[in-house]
């Protein structure tokens, strides 16, 4: 128990660290494009930081994690080579090697949002499931799922709604027009609500405090850039 409580304490350090670091280089300092071009290396130590923290590493929690980032990516391959998934939108160089046409960081991105959004509502809706079990009431089950589904698929597509002007900003992407259709949102909805339901049925939910603490911190980065960017 110590040392799950050490390892989630350091992970925690770490992700704080950067994402500050993160935001006063791009905010403070002449640095910015340094900081912009590190965005593929945070991505991965934090992807790394949440397979390290994950409470049973078996071969449910591989599967979710290949089918997030191998569906992310070719989700995203099909949408910048087609305009038919997202909209017209084309990928700078800030996120580093492509294939074709996309960072291949996307998909670790992809899995890092589903993991994290899946993990905060899930803690969430635990908490409130027992604070109506201490009062009497139960919840059936086809209701908590739709419950989780609704509500963390609103929670991704909020993330992604926060983050898309920061990211045009950041040169990580740019929409034809320059600005953000309604259909990328109609998308997000459906895509994210595929590996939503992907990560309920392969028992994800174990708690992974960590994921809860980084959701918040990231959403907490984008909204501080959106606001001062």
């Amino acid at each position: 128990m110590n040392t799950r409580l050490n390892l989630n304490k350091a992970a925690l350090f770490i992700a704080l660290l950067f994402h500050a670091c993160g935001l006063a280089g791009i905010l403070l300092t002449s640095y910015k494009g340094w900081f912009i071009k590190s965005t593929a290396i945070n991505l991965l130590v934090m992807a790394g930081m949440l397979i390290i923290t994950h409470p049973q590493k078996n071969k449910n929690f591989f599967l979710f994690f290949f089918t997030a980032c191998i569906t992310g990516f070719l989700a995203e391959a099909f949408g910048v080579n087609t305009a038919m998934v997202f909209g017209k939108y084309t990928y700078g160089p800030a996120l580093g090697l492509q294939l074709l046409h996309v960072p291949l960081i996307i998909g670790i991105n992809w899995f890092i949002i589903i993991y994290c959004t899946g993990m905060f509502t899930q803690a969430y809706e635990n908490y409130m499931l027992r604070r109506l079990n201490t009062g009497g009431l139960s919840i059936s089950k086809p209701l908590q799922m739709v419950s989780f589904m609704v509500d963390a698929v609103f929670l991704a597509v909020l993330f992604d709604w926060i983050m898309e002007p920061v990211a045009t900003k950041l040169g990580y992407w740019q929409w034809q027009g320059g600005h953000v259709p309604f259909f990328n949102y109609i998308s997000w909805i459906f895509l994210s609500a595929l590996l939503l339901a992907v990560f309920k049925k392969l028992n994800m939910g174990n708690r992974n405090v960590f994921a809860v603490h980084l959701f918040m911190i990231q959403l907490l980065f984008f909204l501080v850039l959106r606001t001062f960017l």
